[in-house]
């Protein structure tokens, strides 16, 4: 009755902690906050047909806010729960307020991260349509032969906690985040295409929060459209 993509949630989110040398079975209680970028709900459409099939499992099982709320339901977690859908930017817009909840002492610790899986042939059919995806299934990003993005599935959770409480608690540190921005398009020549100024405008925002020089950028990764 239950959505898979919950399942990879939690079994993720349980692998990145104790990656991050944390215990699950410590944090009961604790001021750890969870953001998760989940766009589509492809197996719903199936476990709820036909309709005698709902019970309270599945109806808890399909619903996109428990995807976040299971993880802190399971590990005992009281900070901030939330699922983001913001599209393709939901899982950074996940990690961006994570960050903040950190910065801003809501939170001790976070995970931060997003799952897709493709389960269903209408979403694809959709952008098909739309003439979003490339015909070859292949991003072929900033090539003047960039016909459309290919989809992904998978799962991925960061843990994330402010630079000095991990080198305090010994934690082991895989990066560090010096800044990040966000921002939306607002008008352009079409509802999903991008506007160059205000993608311009977040990146100078991103490297001012950061502290950062544009020369000091030494890798950037793109949108599979290449936007």
């Amino acid at each position: 009755a239950m959505d898979p993509q919950q399942r990879l949630l939690l079994e993720v989110s349980h692998e990145a902690l104790e990656r991050a040398g944390q215990s699950p079975e410590k944090l009961k209680g604790s001021k750890t906050s969870i953001y998760i970028g989940l766009c589509f709900d492809d197996y719903a459409k199936y476990s709820v047909s036909p309709p005698t099939r709902i019970d309270a499992f599945s109806s808890l099982g399909n619903t996109r806010s428990i995807a976040a709320g299971r993880i802190a339901y399971v590990l005992g977690l009281q900070g901030t729960v939330m699922q983001l859908d913001t599209t393709c930017s939901s899982s950074l817009l996940g990690v961006h307020l994570a960050c903040q909840s950190l910065r801003n002492g809501e939170s001790d610790m976070a995970l931060a991260g997003g799952v897709n899986l493709i389960l269903a042939p209408e979403p694809m059919i959709g952008f098909c349509k739309l003439k979003a995806l490339a015909v070859d299934g292949r991003c072929k990003t900033l090539d003047a032969a960039a016909d459309g993005y290919g989809r992904g599935e998978g799962c991925g959770i960061v843990v994330l906690k402010k630079l000095r409480d991990a080198i305090a608690n010994h934690d082991p540190i895989l990066a560090v985040i010096r800044g990040s921005a966000v921002n939306h398009d607002g008008s352009s020549n079409g509802l999903t295409a991008p506007n160059g100024t205000a993608q311009a405008a977040v990146i100078r925002q991103a490297l001012e929060n950061a502290q950062v020089e544009p020369q000091q950028v030494q890798y950037s990764e793109t949108h599979g459209t290449g936007t």
